[in-house]
């Protein structure tokens, strides 16, 4: 069972969902029950890791730590203290968009999945955020937990577990791959509610300065092409990504030397992908190599640093290198093969006009204070 401090502290969040109404917020049962889950700590080995651990609401759902220091720490650490992954954790605000990883013929390229690589595909589950959520628990450098198994015993010891036989039926935690499976569901309608993906940014409000004004201008001019300012599918504004990839020619971070070369989405193709889907050729997998995917630009402000590496501790750092990549001195790219040269490299911006881009990606934050 659950130490007893552990109980009082997922409480208060059971007792709002016992309540229903107006205390539970907008939140449906299930998105109620994903959210105490995607705070639980007692889903790492040792109870000291969650969820909200390196998706916090104060790093715009990024890692809070990477965001104290983006000059040292650009890769999360695990629940034992030590272990570090090998790429920079993004936010989880407004992934819930992604679609299932599939070939897009009007992009000409790969759209959707999760992960920097697309690994979670969403072809198991349907559901690539809830593919992603069922991830991290069982990774040896992140939470490490032994098997899912062991992530559901946590359930059927918690305090909440009367609210998940309610939300996925009395037998809910009979059948271990089942169980897990619902636990990313829950997790995934948690992180598409309105706590997560809120849309309250001073954009979203359209109380735009004028330097900022001239920034949104710009980006719809010079980024919409991957970071794409069109409508949302189900009507809401843009969200500035088109969940595609793309290699930007990012430098290998020297924080992560001893690392192999990332090869990004070529590299699943490659591997897992191909041998669990066999959809595509050497070819084809070769032409991916170096590519990740695109984030989106919501919250930016607070998700330093940026990049899959964390190459780049300040906005400004990235946006200088979108627009002079090739014509200043920036270190050679990680993975030179499929490098995008027509959006990126040579912008043409001038200083001032690189700080209106600035300030408009800074009016994408939204109001980042988690609700009860």
């Amino acid at each position: 069972m659950k130490p007893y401090w552990r109980l009082l502290l997922l409480l208060p969040a059971v007792l709002l969902t016992a309540g229903a109404g107006a205390d539970a917020g907008s939140l449906t049962p299930m998105a109620q029950l994903g959210k105490i889950m995607y705070q639980d700590l007692d889903f790492s080995y040792n109870g000291t890791q969650s969820c909200l651990t390196c998706h916090h609401h104060s790093a715009g759902f990024a890692d809070p730590d990477n965001r104290r220091d983006p000059y040292t720490s650009v890769v999360s650490v695990g629940a034992d203290g030590v272990s570090k992954g090998g790429r920079n954790a993004p936010s989880a605000a407004y992934a819930g968009y992604s679609p299932v990883l599939h070939w897009d013929a009007a992009a000409d390229g790969y759209v959707g999945g999760m992960f920097w690589d697309g690994r979670a595909t969403g072809l198991v589950l349907g559901d690539p955020l809830a593919e992603q959520a069922l991830g991290p628990p069982l990774n040896p450098v992140e939470m490490n937990m032994p098997d899912d198994d062991a992530v559901v015993q946590v359930v059927r010891d918690s305090a909440y577990a009367s609210l998940f036989l309610q939300v996925f039926g009395a037998d809910a935690l009979t059948d271990v791959p089942s169980a897990y499976n619902n636990i990313g569901r829950a997790i995934a309608a948690f992180e598409r509610s309105d706590q997560v993906q809120k849309f309250t940014s001073r954009f979203d409000r359209n109380q735009l300065t004028a330097a900022e004004q001239r920034g949104a201008a710009l980006v719809a001019q010079n980024c919409a092409q991957c970071h794409s300012t069109a409508p949302a599918p189900d009507g809401a504004k843009a969200l500035f990504t088109n969940y595609g990839y793309v290699n930007i020619g990012v430098p290998a971070n020297p924080l992560l030397a001893g690392n192999p070369t990332d090869l990004g989405l070529g590299g699943f193709l490659e591997g897992d992908y191909r041998s669990a889907a066999p959809l595509i050729d050497d070819a084809d997998f070769a032409a991916q190599y170096g590519k990740f995917k695109v984030p989106t630009l919501r919250n930016v402000a607070r998700s330093a640093p940026y990049g899959h590496n964390g190459f780049f501790p300040t906005l400004r750092e990235v946006v200088d290198f979108h627009n002079t990549r090739d014509v200043a001195a920036w270190p050679a790219p990680e993975v030179e093969q499929n490098m995008n040269t027509q959006d990126v490299g040579d912008m043409g911006l001038t200083s001032l006009e690189v700080d209106d881009v600035v300030a408009f990606l800074m009016s994408l934050t939204d109001d980042l204070k988690m609700q009860p």
